[in-house]
């Protein structure tokens, strides 16, 4: 009978160390069931923190598909209003006849002011762009283009809490510039920029100007890859190696300020073109159609965002530019956005460059 006893203990000690050797490795193999419980779980914080109701089973939806993390009560319902405030300005927006729509995005829990100190950089003088020494040639300008046909034009990347656009749209000038002129791809350290361009009038996750850029590449001897030199949206030690060089800079061409004309013949038959205009804060929430505003600015000191027009095109009889961002593919309209031509909207013409580079 002790023997049984025994035995029985004995195989039910074997069961039991399976059975957990079992589950630990179903969750080893299955990590989408640890994210399902992790989510869950956010959920009911957010419900018991918030009770119910459809703007609280919203708030719960867009946390659980952006990945947000909130560490406290506290930090929920601060973010909760937030979104809730973002919601009305999209319904408040949305009712309006105009080309565009807005709608929820990464940034719906983010207030304006976190926006601006994270996203955008401060405002830079782009003056120096009204000495132009961009040529213009006697060709005919294409009635559309979109670079991205020709195959040209580098994926859309993300400056996370940086306020580095300036770099993003340096780099996807040069991306372009470069495939443009070897049939290759290749992808540019933003980071290099962020840590090594002080001395160029530019000031890391703080803003500077892709034209700066251009000048500080040229004049140190070249950019490093992105692979060389990764991107960590923050501001740190310079550590460009001359070996690594992916690509360098002949000059930079500036366009005349405020001449959307010259813009659109760089942007119809040289490459894409680094421009900068003003965000304004509805804009954060940009979901589709041709953006316009009449309350942004467009003076060499109000532009504070750096981004790529790819091309041109009209939608609908209003004349738009295509232009890529550096916010992420699930921004927008996969990374890009329209905004209106003719009326130098929000400054897009005021801050103007692309640069020419040796091969």
């Amino acid at each position: 009978m002790a023997t049984r006893l025994a035995l029985c203990s004995f195989l039910f000690l074997c069961l039991a160390f399976l059975a957990a050797r079992a589950a630990s490795d179903f969750v080893d193999e299955n990590p989408l069931q640890l994210v399902t419980d992790q989510v869950h779980d956010l959920e009911l914080t957010i419900r018991r923190t918030l009770g119910s109701g459809r703007r609280v089973f919203a708030f719960a939806r867009f946390a659980q598909r952006y990945g947000k993390k909130y560490n406290s009560v506290a930090e929920i319902k601060k973010r909760f209003g937030i979104f809730v405030e973002s919601l009305e300005l999209i319904y408040s927006v949305n009712r309006k006849p105009l080309p565009y729509t807005l709608g929820i995005n990464q940034f719906a829990d983010m207030s304006w002011d976190e926006f601006q100190a994270h996203r955008l950089g401060a405002s830079q003088n782009c003056s120096a762009a009204a000495r132009t020494n961009h040529r213009l040639r006697e060709v005919v300008i294409p009635e559309t283009k979109d670079w991205r046909e020709d195959g040209i034009v580098s994926p859309v990347k993300a400056q996370g809490h940086c306020g580095s656009c300036w770099t993003f749209s340096a780099t996807g000038a040069l991306e372009a510039a470069y495939t443009q002129a070897t049939g290759k791809e290749i992808l540019l350290s933003e980071q290099q920029l962020v840590d090594c361009a002080f001395g160029f009038d530019n000031n890391g996750c703080r803003g500077g100007l892709p034209s700066h850029a251009f000048e500080y590449i040229k004049y140190n001897g070249g950019l490093d890859t992105e692979e060389s030199y990764p991107y960590t949206a923050s501001n740190g030690i310079c550590r460009f190696k001359p070996e690594h060089v992916g690509i360098k800079v002949h000059a930079s061409v500036n366009i005349t300020e405020g001449d959307e004309e010259e813009l659109k013949y760089a942007v119809g038959v040289v490459r894409p073109v680094s421009i900068a205009f003003q965000v304004i804060p509805e804009f954060r929430l940009y979901k589709g159609g041709v953006f316009t505003s009449t309350t942004c600015r467009n003076g060499p000191m109000d532009v504070n965002h750096a981004v790529l027009a790819v091309g041109y095109g009209v939608e609908k009889g209003v004349p738009y530019w295509i232009v890529k961002n550096s916010w992420g593919k699930e921004w927008g309209l996969d990374g890009y956005f329209k905004i209106e031509m003719g009326k130098n909207m929000c400054g897009v013409a005021t801050c103007s460059s692309y640069p020419t580079i040796n091969v």
